[in-house]
């Protein structure tokens, strides 16, 4: 895989911008000025020790001792998209320091850092330019420390492989022999501490193994489920099954007397099925033993009387309903979309619709809380820790200054770990047993009561010109809401300037709500991850009814230019790029090759969290309609530098993978306000054998800002495969997840 970077034409940062980025007016500190013990020792967070006497540190993120070690604090949550070792990269590559001299520490919650969340693949693009700011601002402060203790020009010195070297005579200090001149200087402006062209990296675009990888394998408690304090005991937490029952009443003195059981309670909650709903603690001696108890616990619940009309049956009956009638909203309208349909030489209508869907994490949902009356301290796998704090301040009276995170590493997160109602449920078990706590939900209490993706409907129309050129498209795109509310569910909603807005001239985009208790949430790839199967789909029906190539009607839909954001705010819509990724993902299929029946090709692309991304997949069905997903390949324009190479690549293969296991085989249904599904045997993620033999990903740079990999190569690969399966068998699959429509044929 070769990956070839322009020079950079990206925006420096100013001093101004500098500063505030870094913290440095943080309780009255100085950038550039030793962070002094004196002024930390007033920080009441024990989670992040004070530099030493003799240290540099610049700033919040970067220390440098005396004996050189140099040390980068990862501020951001890691899951396993690499973040605590691709942003630390950025300010090694700047300081001009051998990667492995440097340690990585894990931040927990700390006001001081700007931005503390793993979502939205968002860590990348907001923190790329800022945090190699950070290096070369302290390599800059460095250099000027040598000339000082040289008494030569600041531009006959310059730094690699952690030292300062001067020119004209050959001399060299280490860094560690620098740090207590460096720590008096002042801050530089930017534009003396300029950044490197991409052309000189010498760490970034390499493939560097993770900085937790080794721990992993050794076993270390790095995640949220290896915590253990003194004189812990160990909890779960038990919900009605039914979203947004209350308890009645319990069996709880059956099991006090259960083996390993030390207590058990009923908690009320706040009422918030997303936050804190009624349920009852059972603490024990260890994770087996409560979990064992839950087993013979009896709840009379207090069960919602809306149930019946919370199921699978009833969301699917109401939608084809509500889809056909007149919308209850109109997102946005381009054109004249009724004259156009008129004028068409073809028209296409379709319905699609895809399911509920469970982050079905790896390592289910887990917290350590040690928790008083006004002080509490959490260990927790979060994704977003500034929202858990905020719950169990708001819940359980303790002052959010007095609240301390420990982000541990995540096993898993997806978008599941941005809503902290496993925090809150811990911390209150953890206050009102006076003990420190470790909090562990079952595998079924985790599968049943998440966060879902939303399920959705699609009632399309759409029409093509005598010359084939798509000119007309209508959505009536029918989703779920929250009772009581006019809004949809978290990720459930589509923005009104989804693809193809702003590609065609006549464009209408309606939306009708079903309201529900099923808690919903975000979803790898929000909304993006499931629309885009039921568009791209679409737009490949579209092209097959103008009789044209779907790859030459995509990318001259596309055309070349950039398309302006079509709401306030919003990205543009780059069509050139996608042209680009769409022709690359083509060509590396193999597109046009002459395949036997029961072999075909698809392609289709979306753009996501500022990331252009096509995919191409290779599929055999046979005549009894047995699918293998033979080939897949991304291709994935993300700016114009890729951090860490192996990182990268990981995330996309990843994506590629949850992506096909999503569509072939995952589905939540509901049936009287209940999750039916409860472990991996009802809910079968996808097995090794049915990965595809190839997964490729071709990256294609771009002098456009670098962006996040967690989530944009998600969304194609639903789409690319089933156009592929119409290609092979001349069927087309409109709704997910595949494995129940029948591709057999003869």
């Amino acid at each position: 895989m070769k990956t070839e970077y322009a020079a950079s034409s990206l925006p420096t940062v100013s001093r101004r911008g500098f500063i505030k980025a870094t913290g440095a007016a943080y309780a009255g500190l100085s950038l550039g000025i030793m962070l002094a013990p004196r002024a930390h020792a007033a920080d009441p967070n024990p989670a992040f020790p004070a530099p030493g006497d003799d240290d540099f540190a610049p700033n919040f993120h970067l220390r440098i001792s005396p004996d050189s070690t140099v040390t980068i604090v990862s501020q951001n949550p890691e899951c396993g998209q690499g973040i605590k070792t691709a942003l630390p990269l950025l300010i090694a590559e700047e300081l001009e320091v051998d990667w492995a001299s440097v340690q990585v520490t894990q931040a927990g919650l700390d006001n001081r850092y700007n931005r503390q969340i793993a979502g939205g693949s968002g860590a990348t693009p907001a923190h790329f330019m800022e945090f190699r700011q950070l290096g070369a601002t302290a390599k800059a402060m460095l250099i000027t420390a040598a000339a000082q203790k040289w008494d030569v020009p600041v531009s006959e010195c310059h730094a690699t492989s952690n030292e300062v070297h001067h020119a004209g005579t050959a001399r060299a200090l280490g860094y560690g022999e620098l740090v207590a001149i460096a720590a008096t200087l002042p801050v530089p402006e930017a534009e003396q501490a300029p950044l490197k062209s991409p052309s000189s990296f010498k760490i970034l675009g390499r493939r560097i193994p993770g900085v937790d990888n080794h721990a992993m394998f050794a076993g270390q408690p790095l995640f949220g489920i290896d915590q253990t304090l003194p004189d812990m005991v160990h909890a779960t937490y038990i919900k009605c099954p039914s979203f947004g029952g209350k308890v009645k009443s319990a069996n709880l003195d059956v099991i006090k007397r259960q083996p390993g059981v030390t207590d058990a309670f009923v908690l009320e909650g706040n009422g918030k099925i997303d936050e804190f709903p009624a349920g009852v603690a059972i603490l024990g001696r260890d994770t087996w033993s409560v979990l064992k108890a839950a087993r013979a616990l009896f709840v009379d619940w207090d069960i919602p009387t809306n149930v019946a009309a919370q199921s699978t049956d009833d969301f699917q009956a109401r939608a084809a309903t509500l889809s056909t009638g007149p919308a209850q909203k109109n997102l946005r309208t381009d054109g004249d979309v009724d004259q156009a349909f008129l004028n068409a030489a073809h028209t296409v209508e379709s319905y699609y619709s895809y399911p509920y869907a469970s982050h079905a994490n790896l390592e289910p949902q887990n917290c350590t809380a040690i928790v008083t009356a006004d002080r509490a301290e959490i260990w927790a796998p979060t994704q977003l820790p500034s929202w858990g704090r905020g719950l169990i301040a708001g819940n359980l009276g303790v002052p959010e200054e007095n609240i301390f995170i420990h982000m541990t590493r995540i096993g898993g997160g997806f978008g599941r770990r941005l809503i902290s109602d496993y925090m809150v449920q811990c911390a209150a078990i953890a206050q009102k047993a006076g003990v420190p706590v470790k909090m562990t939900w079952s595998r079924e209490e985790d599968m049943q009561h998440d966060h879902y993706r939303a399920a959705g409907w699609h009632r399309f129309k759409g029409g093509v010109d005598g010359g084939g050129k798509l000119v007309t498209w209508q959505d009536h795109f029918v989703t779920l809401g929250v009772q009581s509310d006019e809004d949809t569910g978290r990720g459930a909603g589509m923005n009104s300037d989804e693809f193809p807005c702003r590609f065609v001239p006549h464009f209408k985009l309606d939306q009708s709500l079903i309201n529900t208790d099923v808690p919903m949430g975000w979803w790898r790839a929000p909304g993006s991850c499931a629309i885009a199967f039921a568009t791209q789909s679409f737009l490949d029906e579209l092209a097959h009814a103008a009789a044209a190539d779907p790859v030459e009607f995509k990318v001259n839909l596309l055309g070349s230019e950039a398309q302006p954001s079509a709401n306030d705010g919003g990205p543009e819509y780059h069509g050139g790029r996608m042209a680009t990724v769409v022709k690359l993902a083509a060509e590396k299929i193999n597109w046009g090759a002459e395949l036997p029946r029961g072999e075909g090709l698809g392609v289709a692309f979306h753009f996501s969290h500022l990331g252009y991304v096509a995919v191409g997949a290779h599929v055999v069905v046979t005549k009894s309609g047995s699918l293998t997903i033979k080939k897949t390949v991304a291709a994935v324009d993300c700016g114009e530098t890729i951090i860490n190479l192996s990182g990268a690549e990981n995330q996309c293969q990843g994506s590629i993978v949850d992506a096909i296991s999503t569509a072939l085989g995952l589905e939540i249904t509901v049936a009287n306000g209940a999750v039916q599904q409860s472990n991996f045997h009802d809910y079968p993620l996808l097995r090794m054998p049915g990965t595809p033999a190839e997964v490729e990903v071709h990256f294609h740079s771009t002098p456009f800002p670098t962006t996040g990999l967690g989530e944009p190569v998600f969304p194609p690969v639903a789409p690319a495969i089933g156009n592929a399966i119409f290609a092979a068998t001349g069927k087309r699959v409109r709704s997910m997840p595949f494995n129940k429509a029948d591709l057999s044929w003869s």
